[in-house]
């Protein structure tokens, strides 16, 4: 492995990229340090740390921090990324969307440029839902003033600077898909929530290890390292697995050559949605405790704060109050309706067996056509629910010690997910690219 990082560095094409790519990730974490102009960070530190809902916890751990130290990150990239998941669903349900997408690289060229404009449009309204929001709490100072105009204008500057943060991560991470390795955005969302990892590891260090014998100690720490181990390997073969449906394609002659007759196969991926399930789960079973700590509803002792208990994940798997562990019930059911949602709007078998057909291929035992696409159709849904199962399991682990042992971290299956799926795109494309320079390549080690 170092070998190959060595032979890597020797390559001054890939050495720039990498430098390129480290310098933007330093420029990132500056950035997530700068305090917004006008605010009362320690009025918001305070604040945040008395909310009890997971959205706000999910939000700040995906932005590294920024959001609990209100930076000029504080949106981070997460209105690029909801704008790319409207994009991707508008694509199936506007035909002119669905269009650009086929129509090559202009297409796509035109669909990343409207997927900026609706992403600027997010971060504005964002931006002044906080600045509204958060602003009569406390947050801007200038805005308990008398004056209507100055109230205005702190809102206004605090919306704009927000909204220039999200957009210059949003400029950083294409330059880094263009310029540097790896997928972009990916990897500012991946290092915003590597940042978090040294002090999730210190809250475990003082809950399991600190104060306890030196045998006890050990054993805490050993398992930690364990758990997190299998999980990460879970992930990895999770993002690594697919079915591969053999595709054989007819002979046929073209002028006076006979061409065709060739096999290939089509990849099924067993986790096909990614990470994006989860990230749907979450976001809708947070909504109501994000909604209540808005309106300042605690929900007293009734219905209400048992509901908003059962939409908690810091509730779930509690022994001491089973009743909140029917939101994990509805999660699990969450993430594998969602992941049969987003497989089925990503992945058509009925144009995939049309395809096929029009080219001439088919899968050896099936016949084309409507046959094709029932037994497509079989496949994708056993793959999906196989998919499915694993994903709840990784998000499932790190909520259980949670519930069970107390071990109350910012990252969790989604954030494992994110970093080990990153990692393993981001060193494929390093190997493709010393492959062609005839190099030994990270992931043949």
């Amino acid at each position: 492995m170092l070998q190959t990082l060595r032979n890597a560095f020797k390559v001054k094409d890939i050495r720039k990229k990498i430098y390129f790519t480290f310098l933007m990730m330093i420029v990132v974490r500056l950035g997530s340090q700068l305090p917004v102009p006008g605010v009362d960070r320690d009025f918001f530190a305070s604040w945040f740390a008395q909310q009890t809902s997971d959205a706000f916890n999910f939000f700040d751990a995906f932005t590294g921090g920024s959001f609990e130290r209100m930076s000029v990150f504080a949106l981070n990239i997460s209105p690029y990324i909801t704008s790319s998941i409207i994009i991707q669903l508008l694509t199936i349900a506007i035909p002119k969307l669905e269009e650009m997408q086929r129509d090559g690289e202009d297409g796509r060229k035109k669909i990343t440029a409207i997927t900026r404009y609706v992403t600027i449009g997010l971060a504005v309204l964002e931006s002044v839902a906080m600045a509204i929001g958060f602003g009569r709490q406390g947050l801007i100072p200038a805005m308990q003033s008398d004056s209507i105009v100055t109230i205005i204008g702190s809102a206004i500057s605090v919306t704009l600077t927000l909204t220039a943060g999200s957009a210059i991560l949003m400029w950083i991470g294409e330059r880094i898909t263009e310029h540097g390795v790896g997928n972009g955005i990916s990897i500012v969302l991946t290092i915003n929530i590597l940042s978090r990892i040294p002090s999730d590891i210190n809250t475990l260090y003082q809950t399991f290890i600190q104060n306890q014998t030196i045998a006890r100690g050990i054993l805490a720490a050993v398992i930690i390292l364990a758990v997190i181990l299998a999980t990460v390997i879970l992930v990895i073969i999770l993002n690594g697995g697919q079915r591969k449906i053999p595709v054989q394609y007819a002979k046929k002659m073209q002028g006076r050559k006979m061409v065709g007759g060739q096999s290939t196969h089509i990849p099924l991926k067993v986790n096909t949605a990614g990470v994006i399930p989860v990230i749907f789960a979450s976001s809708i079973l947070s909504m109501p405790n994000m909604i209540a700590s808005f309106a300042g509803y605690s929900g007293g002792t009734g219905i209400g704060a048992t509901l908003l208990g059962m939409c908690s994940q810091q509730n779930w798997c509690n022994p001491s109050e089973p009743i909140y562990s029917v939101g994990l019930i509805v999660y699990i059911a969450m993430i594998i309706f969602f992941a049969y949602f987003y497989t089925s709007i990503t992945f058509n078998p009925i144009e995939v067996a049309d395809n096929m057909k029009k080219q001439g291929g088919f899968i050896p035992g099936i016949r084309p056509g409507k046959p094709t696409q029932e037994y497509l159709e079989k496949l994708l849904n056993y793959i999906i629910f196989v998919g499915a199962i694993g994903l709840t399991i990784v998000s499932v682990i790190p909520i259980f010690f949670n519930g069970v042992f107390g071990a109350y971290v910012s990252f969790g299956g989604t954030s494992i997910i994110i970093i080990v799926g990153v990692i393993l795109e981001t060193l494929k494309q390093i190997e493709s690219q010393m492959v062609v320079r005839n190099y030994k390549g990270f992931l043949s080690n």
